[in-house]
Formats: structure tokens, C-alpha cells, sequence
């Protein structure tokens, strides 16, 4: 059972090795931690736009390296997709004018549906959508 939900800004701390978050993560079973798909897409489309600015062939391979470790970490963590049910309270939570990001609304809803905790270092927008439980743990 998936009971934490991390954040897009919690993944990259992650893939950067922070030492807060890897302790925090290590406290926890690596089988009830997961991230949704919405993360994936965030990160491709990241190195996607690093692709296309690349100069040369050296910068475009290094980018291309970069992309292969992010898609191998990414891989490495259970996958919550964005079921038609969390697609319609995300729906929801837009129509009540939060100000918070689709992005976000569409994980927080990810996390209510699956009654998750959703681990982020945005505290401020995600604690806007009602029910949802958050955390930030690169904080000791």
C-alpha cells in the first residue's frame, strides 16, 4: 500500500542525493513510497527542453547521459498514474480556485485519492487543498 506520494521537488532533492530527504526516506519502507506519473511527465519535459536547446554533439550527449541516469532513478520507484476518479476531483479542486498549480491540484488529488501523504517542499500551495495531508521532508 502506497501511503507517502513524493513531489516533483522532493524527487530531484532526492536524485541529488540531499542528505535530509535520503535519511528521511530510509526511515520509511521503500514499498510504501511512491511518485505519480505526473512527476515523470514533469522531469521528461525538463530534459526535453534541455535537448532542444543543446549547442553541439558533446553538450547533446551529455545531456542525453543525464536523461538515461534521471529515467533509470525515475524506474526505480512505484508509479501512480492519474486515474480517471483523481482526473475528476482534480477537476474539482480547479473549479474551487485554490491558486495552486495544475500540476500540483492534480497530485494533490492523486493523493486523496489513494489517501496518501504527499511529501513536497511546497507546503504553502499543497496545504490549500482540503484533506489533503502533507509533509516536507527536507527539513530535519
Amino acid at each position: 500500500m502506497i501511503r507517502f506520494i513524493l513531489d516533483t521537488d522532493i524527487v530531484s532533492l532526492l536524485q541529488q542525493r540531499h542528505p535530509v530527504v535520503l535519511r528521511r526516506i530510509s526511515c520509511e519502507d521503500p514499498a510504501e513510497i511512491a511518485i505519480t506519473i505526473l512527476t515523470v511527465e514533469e522531469q521528461l519535459s525538463g530534459w526535453y527542453r534541455r535537448l532542444r536547446r543543446a549547442k553541439d554533439s558533446a553538450d547533446l550527449a551529455k545531456v542525453y547521459d543525464r536523461l538515461t541516469a534521471n529515467v533509470r532513478s525515475l524506474a526505480s520507484l512505484p508509479l501512480v498514474s492519474f486515474s480517471e476518479p483523481a482526473i475528476l476531483r482534480a477537476k474539482d479542486l480547479a473549479a474551487q480556485r485554490l491558486n495552486v498549480r495544475k500540476t500540483d491540484l492534480s497530485i494533490g488529488a492523486i493523493g486523496l485519492e489513494s489517501g496518501a501523504t504527499v511529501v513536497t517542499c511546497n507546503l504553502r500551495d499543497f496545504r490549500r487543498i482540503p484533506g489533503l495531508i502533507v509533509e516536507d521532508w527536507s527539513v530535519p
